[in-house]
């Protein structure tokens, strides 16, 4: 294959064109199958290697299915807004737009030359108006639906790329793009209610084929807790605030209950001896990161607002303290501290000499963290934790002060971004009408081309006043749009829904067909995606799915994560490394179907590994070796010499390897398992090279053999397995072949090889027929002239068989 370079992969992927081979028609025989890729992003102007082993090895396990008789549905696009773009044309002055649309051209170019069966038909490209037309449409249905709403939140703030953050895109306290350290601000924002479909989203976790990692992320990211809310009031005060607990057996042990610094409650019960302090701290607060106040390793810090709460269960006064490790996201921003079982509130109350009190027994050390028998806790005493929380939540539900509750740490997902590349949020402002949404007739709400890009925190489009100007929908009078742009997440969250019915201009989509195509049978990309773009996704569908546009519960039915490819340093690939690789002078020199085949074979899909040079130059020298085996055949088959028309020995071997491939590469195929299908692929190919030095031979058998061989080929080398079977003169396509079918009956072989050991040492090997009963193949190991001579003038104490694998003869 190295010799052709890409003239046979240009051959070929103009045949498929011409001849529309992978148009997709959903009225065609066989069951539906829609498999996806993640699209890429077009933020630079090539593919590396990482995404054709995204995009190469779902090709071929397409391809398989389609000869499966699957009707293939395999669409591509390009999620083309986002943040890579815009910060590019700060710095460059290429305008968003242009350097995107020029990546995208490129980047197709690439696509076709990896021949895969992309149905380009349907291709979608997020930053056209006719599709994010349709995601405005999309953030309209869920406002109307309830699940949409601006309120004045604290968010995370980059001050790099001078725009918010969802908590999901903060790692480690840092900006997920730029690793910039992220702060504070009370920003005027855009959320969707995720929250509301927070159990649901947890509970059909189960049914999903998914990777259980990625599932046990979401499961995390959801949190969800079964305990109780409690009610705390305020001391001389008519203020009452509650806590999520999830420990109501420890109540009794409650010394002092703790606010977040950004809890509003802080300064209406802050004392005037105590404002100077709690305001200090509330301005440090707001510089640390979520990650940073959670850290169980970070010493931590409080101040005392001056007031008191009353212990519901007791009557007790407990000091009410301000400190930055409670969240005000989390929970009702309020927690009650246990010290004596709690390792946070224990170091807490040792740091400002609060009591401590124990309520579970555990023994002598503090704090002790688990479940016991209460004690000091009035008529609770002597009670186990399970049944001790029943009751006390019981007596609090009694007076009005507690019920039981279930907790999610699942917040809601911010979508407001200030920039300029994504989607507009079609809401217009009007002083007399307030919010008011964006008629659809009137969508879409279009980017303007000339903007400023000055990186000053506030949306470019809040600049444009040809943009921000604007008519209200209602009343007519003069209102202003809204300035910010969705997340680009929110893009992704529904494109495999417009993939099959890309041009309809009327809808999103129409329910109906999308009822039928959807959901999508084979899901596959990176695992970074578990808590963002595969949660949103699942939110999406069902939120459409209530409003009655979809009759599905999931988006993604079954889930593959493939690994990630490495620079030759084994390092992540990027260009400030300088060790990425690019497929184009590998394809140039060696054709794609190499390249491809190279990474199926060295790399475990779903772990990834290493760039080597010398792995694709082997396989290189594979295909060549293919090439020369199946000509040698062929001619063979074309002028056959001392030919025989029966299936001995020699042909037994061969239909056994045969066979064997067939069913071994279909098991592994399935399950994405690619280097072991090479792997057999090789050794069919062994097989085949051994037959054919046979002085008889089979043609008519050969050549059943070859076929099969190309066939099992063909989705691991699509274009080099075209010209092999045009070559063996068919002239349809490979890929309307069935896939080969093993026969079962060929698996069992008339003889089997036994290893012969003496004392457990393995000496000799022998062949015998299959059926042999125990004690033939006792004689027949002891008659062996290999086994005479390691047992000759030795006394045979014993014999062992175990049958179909080994005899061990025992001498002394």
């Amino acid at each position: 294959m190295a010799k052709y370079g890409t003239s046979i992969d240009k051959k070929w992927q103009k045949i498929w064109q011409d001849s529309n081979l992978y148009k997709f028609d959903k009225n065609k025989d066989g069951k539906k199958l829609y498999v996806l890729e993640m699209f890429s992003y077009p933020s630079a102007s090539k593919l590396h290697a990482g995404h054709w082993f995204n995009y190469g090895p779902v090709d071929s396990w397409a391809r398989a299915k389609r000869m499966q008789g699957y009707n293939v549905f395999q669409p591509m696009g390009f999620d083309a807004f986002g943040l890579p773009a815009e910060n590019y044309a700060i710095k460059t002055g290429i305008h968003p737009k242009d350097s995107t649309i020029k990546n995208i051209a490129s980047m197709k170019d690439q696509l076709r030359a990896m021949g895969a069966m992309f149905n380009w038909e349907n291709e979608v490209i997020t930053c056209e108006p006719d599709y994010y037309k349709w995601t405005q449409w999309v953030f309209l249905k869920l406002y109307e639906k309830g699940l949409a709403y601006r309120k004045k939140a604290p968010v995370n703030w980059c001050p790099s790329c001078n725009t918010v953050l969802a908590n999901e895109q903060v790692i480690d306290g840092v900006c997920e793009r730029c690793n910039t350290e992220v702060i504070k601000k009370d920003l005027t924002q855009w959320f969707l209610k995720i929250t509301d479909y927070a159990e649901e989203l947890l509970e059909k976790l189960e049914d999903l084929d998914w990777p259980e990692k990625t599932k046990s992320m979401q499961r995390h990211w959801i949190g969800k807790s079964t305990g109780a809310e409690v009610t705390f009031k305020v001391d001389n005060s008519d203020v009452e605030f509650s806590v999520f607990t999830t420990r109501a057996d420890t109540l009794f042990g409650v010394t002092y209950v703790v606010l977040a610094p950004e809890n509003q409650l802080v300064d209406k019960l802050t004392t005037k001896d105590n404002l100077a302090l709690v305001k200090e701290y509330k301005d440090k607060a707001s510089k640390q990161s979520e990650i940073e106040r959670q850290s169980i390793t970070r010493e931590k810090t409080g101040v005392f607002t001056g007031s008191y709460a009353i212990n519901p269960v007791n009557g007790k006064k407990v000091p009410i303290w301000v400190a930055d490790y409670v969240l005000n996201t989390y929970g009702t921003g309020a927690v009650m501290a246990v010290p004596a079982h709690d390792e946070r509130d224990f170091a807490f109350a040792s740091k400002y000499n609060l009591p401590i009190i124990r309520v579970i027994d555990g023994g002598e050390s503090l704090p002790y963290t688990e479940s016991g028998k209460l004690l000091n806790s009035n008529e609770f005493d002597g009670m186990i934790s399970e049944d001790a929380r029943k009751a006390i939540i019981q007596k609090l539900e009694k007076y009005n002060l507690g019920c039981e509750k279930i907790n999610y740490r699942l917040r809601d997902w911010l979508i407001s971004r200030q920039r300029y590349w994504g989607s507009p949020i079609p809401i217009v402002y009007c002083d007399k009408c307030g919010i008011v949404p964006v008629p659809e007739s009137k969508l879409p709400v279009e980017l303007p081309y000339d903007v400023e890009f000055d990186p000053d925190g506030k949306s470019p489009l809040a600049k444009s006043e040809s943009f921000i100007n604007t008519t209200c929908p209602v009343c007519g009078d003069h209102a202003k749009r809204e300035a910010d742009t969705l997340d680009t997440f929110m893009c992704s969250s529904w494109y495999y829904l417009r993939y099959p019915d890309n041009n309809n201009s009327k809808k999103a989509f129409d329910t109906e067909l999308i009822n039928e195509m959807l959901p999508v049978d084979k899901y596959v990309g990176g695992p970074e995606h578990a808590c963002m773009h595969l949660l949103y996704a699942r939110f999406i569908t069902k939120a459409l799915r209530d409003m009655g546009y979809l009759n599905f519960d999931e988006p993604f039915t079954s889930l593959t994560h493939q690994g990630l490819i490495l620079g030759p340093d084994g390092q992540k690939m990027s260009k400030s490394k300088g060790n990425t690789i690019s497929p184009d002078e590998y394809i140039n020199e060696f054709g794609s179907d190499v390249f491809r085949m190279y990474l199926m074979f060295g790399f475990d899909y779903t772990e990834g590994g290493a760039w080597s040079d010398d792995g694709i130059k082997s396989i290189g020298r594979y295909i060549d070796r293919v090439e020369r085996i199946l000509a040698g055949c062929r001619e063979y088959i074309n002028n056959p010499n001392n030919d025989k028309k029966t299936l001995d020995k020699a042909e037994k071997e061969l239909n056994y390897v045969r066979h064997f491939s067939i069913k071994l590469i279909t098991d592994d195929i399935d399950k994405m398992q690619f280097n072991t299908c090479i792997a057999r692929l090789m050794e069919f190919t062994n097989a085949l090279s051994k037959y054919i030095t046979e002085e008889k031979k089979n043609a008519a058998f050969l050549n059943e053999c070859i076929l099969d061989f190309i066939r099992l080929l063909a989705s691991f080398a699509p274009h080099f397995s075209e010209e092999q079977w045009s070559l063996s003169g068919i002239k349809t396509s490979v890929f309307n072949e069935k896939w080969p079918i093993f026969d079962p009956k060929a698996l069992i072989k008339d003889e089997i090889e036994i290893a012969i050991q003496i004392n457990g040492k393995v000496k000799s090997r022998i062949n015998i027929a299959s059926g042999l009963s125990e004690e033939a193949i006792k004689e027949a190991a002891l008659h062996s002239e290999d086994v005479k001579k390691h047992t000759n003038g030795k006394n045979i104490i014993k014999v062992i068989v175990i049958k179909g694998r080994l005899v061990n003869i025992v001498v002394k």
